[in-house]
């Protein structure tokens, strides 16, 4: 099976009516990016803090914000035009946002991410912003929020300071029960913290000419800052080794019922005699999945590493969950004893076969694996 050529980009589309802070939440992001290159996509310029340099907000435009991230003013039109500009290596950029307002509804956009044929993107989630003081009266001057929320992968409960603690719980209910599985977190003055989104790449310092305060940076120099307050407490983030290989039908049956307010899971995966050549790199947000084969490195402990991050999660049954996915010692056989080419072994892989991001070649695939994955 041969693994992906290129390096994915995700990219994160940000949607709310105005005035709800998905602007502010875009800028927290540029100011606490941790050494991330963030290429952002909106309307105009004319919103985005950009120092030090005076820019006129021109559709059609790419302007650089000083810092190794990318500004673009697009229509909806040019959006594929721009995500080609935004991943040529030579931008260097770890993450696209996509500022959603004006350009098409939400769930469009999404639509257009998931068909596109730009090898050099991922979708990365669907996040909606939503006042918390005007929800009400935006579910009435707008109803299709609704519409917009049932889509979302992960939800932004904003301003939250101008509600008090009984309200919000109200509301954060119901937009619990608008949005379905997706991750609802609460904020103020759209500081989340931005490892929701996205993974930090750290660079060097020399990489850049002036190095920003990462979030730990800022974190520690608060003093007296309450663990309340802390951004990491909005959600929660849980850990999963295994050096057992898991199952890879029970890895799927738990994968396509995750519990809500489960918003992303990344790691890898060793589907022992499934596929004794390849671990399977997973990237799961909302209720988009994708696996991508990778062959193991010589030497390489054989494990089962994985990160989810949500908000309202049970950890201790999520790793009961994952442990129960682990394979059992029959069917498990020792490689020296054991071929790991039985048809068995191969028919259990196809459930994860489905999400593969790049189709392997054909003659590197049995034909009735092919077959399987043509019928699904």
């Amino acid at each position: 099976m041969t693994p992906p050529r290129t390096q994915q980009i995700p990219v994160v589309v940000l949607a709310g009516f105005l005035g709800s802070g998905k602007t502010t939440l875009l800028n927290h992001l540029l100011r606490n990016r941790a050494g991330t290159r963030i290429g952002v996509i909106v309307n105009d310029f004319g919103s985005i803090e950009i120092d030090a340099m005076t820019v006129a907000g021109q559709v059609g435009s790419t302007v650089s914000l000083g810092n190794g991230c990318l500004c673009c003013a697009v229509d909806a039109s040019e959006l594929d035009t721009f995500l080609e500009t935004l991943t040529r290596p030579s931008a260097r950029l770890d993450v696209i946002v996509i500022e959603a307002s004006g350009l098409a509804e939400p769930q469009e956009l999404v639509r257009m991410l998931l068909a596109s044929e730009n090898p050099h993107i991922l979708y990365g989630g669907l996040v909606e912003v939503v006042d918390a003081a005007e929800f009400d009266a935006t579910r009435e001057r707008h109803p299709e929020i609704d519409r917009h929320l049932a889509v979302a992968d992960l939800v932004v409960l904003n301003k939250t300071d101008r509600v008090g603690e009984a309200e919000q719980e109200r509301l954060r209910e119901r937009v619990a029960e608008l949005s379905g599985p997706a991750a609802v977190i609460a904020a103020v003055h759209g500081r989340i913290d931005p490892e929701l989104l996205f993974d930090p790449a750290l660079r060097p310092d020399g990489e850049e000419k002036i190095r920003q305060l990462t979030f730990e940076d800022l974190l520690r120099e608060e003093a007296g800052h309450a663990h309340e307050d802390h951004l990491h407490a909005a959600y929660e983030s849980v850990d999963f080794t295994s050096d057992t290989p898991m199952d890879p039908r029970r890895f799927i049956a738990f994968l396509d019922s995750r519990p809500e307010g489960l918003y992303r899971i990344k790691g890898f995966a060793d589907f022992g005699a499934g596929d004794r050549d390849n671990r399977y790199a997973l990237h799961a947000v909302g209720r988009f999945l994708r696996f991508v084969p990778q062959p193991w490195a010589r030497g390489e402990q054989r494990l089962t590493q994985l990160v989810m991050i949500g908000a309202g999660i049970d950890a201790g049954a999520l790793r009961d969950g994952l442990a129960a996915c682990r394979a059992e010692p029959a069917e498990n056989p020792d490689p020296a004893r054991a071929s790991a080419d039985t048809p068995d072994a191969e028919r259990s892989m196809w459930g994860v076969l489905r999400y593969v991001q790049q189709e392997p070649d054909p003659e590197d695939v049995p034909v009735d694996v092919q077959e399987a994955a043509a019928e699904a």
